[in-house]
C-alpha cells in the first residue's frame, strides 16, 4: 500500500497494522475511525516504529499506545 498520501483510507490501514502488531488487548476500543487525518505524520511515525521492529518491549508497547491515545480524536 501506498502510504506517501495522506488519506483517511490509509491512516485507518496504519491503525490496523498497529494494533494487530502490538496484540492490543483493548484493540477494540481503538477504532480506526477515532484517528483524523490531521495526525498522518505522528501516525505513520508510530506504525514505521511498531512494523520495523521484530519484537517491541512491554516499554515500547505502552509508549506507543500512550502515543495513540494523545492522537485519537477528543
Amino acid at each position: 500500500m501506498d502510504l506517501s498520501n495522506p488519506s483517511q483510507e490509509n491512516v485507518e490501514y496504519m491503525i490496523e497494522g498497529i494494533k494487530s502488531k502490538l496484540k492490543m488487548a483493548s484493540a477494540a476500543a481503538m477504532q480506526a475511525s477515532a484517528f483524523s487525518v490531521e495526525q498522518y505524520e505522528d501516525i505513520q511515525d508510530i506504525y514505521e516504529v511498531a512494523m520495523g521492529s521484530d519484537r517491541l518491549s512491554i516499554s515500547q508497547v505502552e509508549a506507543l499506545v500512550s502515543e495513540l491515545g494523545r492522537l485519537r480524536k477528543k
